[in-house]
């Protein structure tokens, strides 16, 4: 594409609002390079890889990229055998650590990377290294330090530096306090790498010694005594000691990257496309931005579409389409009113938004074809075009000898020369600055020339010859941005269907024009001419009653809408409460019931040395049954109707109800890749899926749920009377004939720990040193349940999953008491 008509367009001020967005150079540079693509494939390829970014953006905040360093020349250093320098070895590791963090970032539990393919596919060749990242944190403070620990030799060289320092420091202390007199300042300093004295000028030869260094008025001399010549010898000799074993350990880790070096160069070109296509997520971000829908039917639809450059909160969005436009989505013949014109001509007054209307049109496709997303709404799309072609501004030129008519006319050959029938064409003021009649002629010929051609044409105009032939011609359609006559000012609001008036007798009415000199004017017009305005002046006030209408009738259905969703979301409550009442009172008489089944289990207990009864038996029976039938709440009337949470929405310490297993548990952690969470319910954990959750809110009838209570209080009363009068009897041949095995695969945990409680028992009664559990492996979720149930049970000594030859993970040995 022209680079011109990119100009024209403004398509470079995206393209700085892009690179603002990107933090390294690489980022920045793609986004300088980044040119509008006219192949739909790849068009459709760069849109799903920013929209998958903006989705990844919203779930987990900004990706963990910094800048980085050119590593290029420090690549080439590693390949040629040479040593880099702290600064270099400080930006490879930071290469490495940012590639680290950037696969944690993508390897969160929330982040399906199959839902995210392209951005996956990158992620994956990010190479990170440790070891490396750790040795160097640990070895190298800075881009001029090395730390102590580097080596143990650079330890002891230090420690020793550091030893000797000390000690020159208190003999040159000491020569300093025996001296004063002769002293100029009493202090320790260094000239030339050794520790010196300052002495003043006229008592130099008292202090025996080598002159370093003299100050600049001349009155101080710095001054080595002879008593410390050996020592300051002795430090130099372990700074150079100190310096060769720093060069060893920077070539030591030097060395630790040359393996790595092609890693390394995939790792920095992979950061920095993240970084752009995450830049491209941002400015979809900050524009409030949606990725289009795409057509092959040549058209464009876009809905409330605003001028990118523009500040999007003050921005008026408008509605604009050309081509086989479907304007509804309604599958009703009279409804399903379709818009085939392929020329759309704008009109109206200066200033009213007609120049900006031909650049959104072009810049939206431009940033669309480049990969970026569009402000406008969801629905919105638009068509690859070949190519897009803008007549935009005035070129006129004094040193070229082009007028504003000759700058448009080279404009519109080029564009005749290498329009085609897929072509966007956009042309402001066609046909001005010549003569109007012969303007407005040639303007109707360029576009039936562009027409007949098969491309899209948006063009501006004054001339009235172009909005006649707009109206009796196929294939064209006016359009007009409206004008407050009131306010003078426009309001910048599209009217496709309905061409413009320029309305200048009365802007100059307003603004005090004499009215004789307006009638004189009036009265020169065509009487025909005349008419005609009249006409379009009624239709075109008619429309703007329409669209007020319109808007009107829009803000009712989205009242009434409202309202709808508040009275179902009132009857959604009631029936929830009823539902809760029902449950808390099934939940208090099951409690009741568990006690009692432990009173039940203390007696068989009790009984257990004479091989328990008949009865005892029944008894746990018929409460093990109650307490399955009063735990079942999925056969209750009372359609359960709490809200369903969205994956959004689940959070740890979040309250839900568990469907499957009809309890109320807290959940514990985030959603994980799977849709699971971890649920506590009672002293249970365990693993669930999200859509067995349901969100709950605190409500109880306490009168419904002490009547509940009180009915089973009194039933398992006149049921423990009942059984108490019962013959005693004893079973012993179904207490030695026990199985010491138990198959539960296939049942859910509730079923499961019911069926193991009364094996538990029957086990127990029979003496059985250990029992056998098979549950199977699946996914887990059942072996925890049943190992969360046997902690708590007063029969279980201790149990374990099976080893090999016992069926390992999926069964489970318990000891008895």
């Amino acid at each position: 594409m022209n680079k011109t008509y990119l100009q024209k367009l403004e398509y470079n001020k995206i393209i700085e609002q892009l690179e603002k967005n990107c933090v390294t150079y690489i980022g920045k540079d793609l986004s300088k390079s980044l040119v509008p693509s006219f192949e739909k494939s790849e068009v459709e390829k760069m849109l799903n890889e920013t929209n998958e970014a903006v989705s990844v953006l919203y779930k987990a905040s900004s990706a963990p990229i910094q800048e980085i360093a050119n590593i290029t020349e420090y690549l080439k250093i590693l390949e040629s055998g040479g040593t880099l320098t702290l600064k270099g070895i400080l930006d490879l590791t930071k290469i490495l650590n940012i590639a680290n963090n950037l696969k944690i970032y993508f390897l969160q539990d929330f982040i399906n990377k199959e839902e995210y393919l392209i951005l996956a596919n990158l992620f994956d060749v990010l190479y990170t290294n440790k070891d490396i990242i750790e040795k160097i944190s640990k070895t190298v403070i800075d881009e001029n330090t090395i730390a102590d620990e580097a080596s143990s030799k650079l330890s002891t060289i230090r420690r020793n530096l550091r030893k000797q320092e000390s000690n020159i420091k208190a003999a040159l202390n000491g020569v300093l306090q025996k001296n004063a007199k002769y002293i100029q300042d009493n202090i320790v300093t260094i000239r030339n790498d050794r520790f010196v004295i300052p002495v003043k000028e006229e008592y130099r030869s008292q202090i025996k010694g080598l002159v370093h260094d003299i100050s600049s008025t001349g009155a101080t001399v710095f001054i080595e005594p002879l008593s410390v010549f050996e020592l300051n010898n002795e430090i130099n000799n372990l700074k150079i000691e100190e310096k060769l074993e720093i060069e060893k350990i920077i070539r030591d880790l030097s060395n630790l990257f040359i393996p790595y070096t092609e890693q390394l160069a995939i790792d920095s070109s992979t950061i920095g496309t993240l970084d752009f296509i995450f830049a491209k997520a941002k400015l979809s971000k900050n524009l409030k931005a949606i990725c289009p829908k795409i057509n092959d039917d040549k058209y464009f639809n876009l809905k409330n579409v605003k001028h990118p450059l523009l500040e999007q909160s003050k921005a008026v969005p408008i509605n604009v389409y050309a081509g086989e436009v479907n304007l509804n989505n309604n599958n009703t013949e009279a409804q399903n009113k379709q818009n085939d014109f392929s020329s759309l001509i704008i009109t109206g007054p200066n200033t009213g938004g007609k120049t900006v209307t031909l650049k959104t049109v072009g810049l939206i496709h431009l940033m669309a074809c480049s990969g970026l997303n569009i402000p406008a709404d969801e629905s919105s799309s638009i068509y690859v075009f070949d190519n897009i072609f803008a007549d935009i501004g005035d070129d006129q030129s004094i040193a070229d000898s082009l007028s504003t008519f000759s700058s448009h006319m080279l404009n519109i050959v080029d564009i005749i020369n290498n329009a085609t029938s897929n072509s966007l064409i956009l042309v402001d003021e066609l046909g001005s600055g010549t003569d109007p009649l012969e303007g407005a002629n040639l303007a109707i010929s360029i576009l039936e020339h562009f027409k007949n051609l098969g491309a899209i044409t948006i063009a501006t105009t004054h001339y009235q010859e172009l909005k006649k032939y707009a109206i009796t011609n196929n294939g064209f359609e006016n359009a007009s941005v409206e004008f407050d006559i009131d306010t003078l000012s426009p309001t910048y609001k599209l009217l496709i269907g309905i061409p413009g008036k320029s309305n200048a007798f009365e802007i100059s009415k307003k603004l005090g024009l004499d009215e004789s000199i307006i009638n004189r004017a009036s009265s020169l017009l065509n009487s025909k001419d005349v008419e005609f305005e009249t006409v379009l002046k009624n239709i075109y006030d008619d429309k703007i009653e329409l669209e007020k209408e319109k808007e009107k009738i829009n803000q009712n259905l989205e009242e009434i809408e409202a309202l709808k969703i508040s009275l179902s979301n009132q009857n959604d409550e009631k029936t929830r409460k009823a539902q809760n009442i029902i449950n808390n009172a099934k939940q208090e008489a099951r409690q009741i019931l568990l006690d009692a089944k432990e009173d039940a289990d203390e007696i068989i207990k009790r009984l257990n040395d004479s091989q328990s009864s008949k009865e005892a038996n029944n008894l746990r029976n018929e409460l093990n049954s109650k307490i399955k039938e009063t735990g079942n709440f999925e056969n209750s009337p009372v359609v359960d109707n709490t809200k369903t949470i969205s994956k959004s929405e689940i959070k740890p310490d979040l309250k839900v109800f568990v469907t499957t297993l009809n309890q109320e548990g807290i959940v514990l952690t985030n959603v994980s890749k799977s849709n699971e969470v971890l649920v506590q319910i009672g002293n249970m954990k365990m693993n669930v899926d999200i859509k067995y959750l349901q969100r709950i809110e605190k409500s109880s009838n306490n009168e419904a749920n002490a009547k509940t209570r009180n009915d089973f209080k009194i039933e398992n009363k006149n049921k423990t009377k009942t059984n108490t009068k019962s013959t005693v009897s004893y079973n012993i041949s179904k207490a030695r004939n026990i199985n010491s095995e138990i198959n539960v695969i296939g049942e859910n945990v509730l079923d499961a720990t019911m069926l193991i409680d009364k094996f538990l028992d029957d086990a127990v009664m029979a003496k059985l040193p250990t029992i056998r559990i098979v549950h199977g492996k699946g996914t887990g979720k059942l072996r925890a349940g049943i190992h969360e149930y046997l902690k708590s049970n007063p029969h279980v000594k201790n149990y374990r999953v099976g080893t090999y030859g016992e069926g390992e993970m999926g069964v489970t040995i318990v000891e008895l008491k």
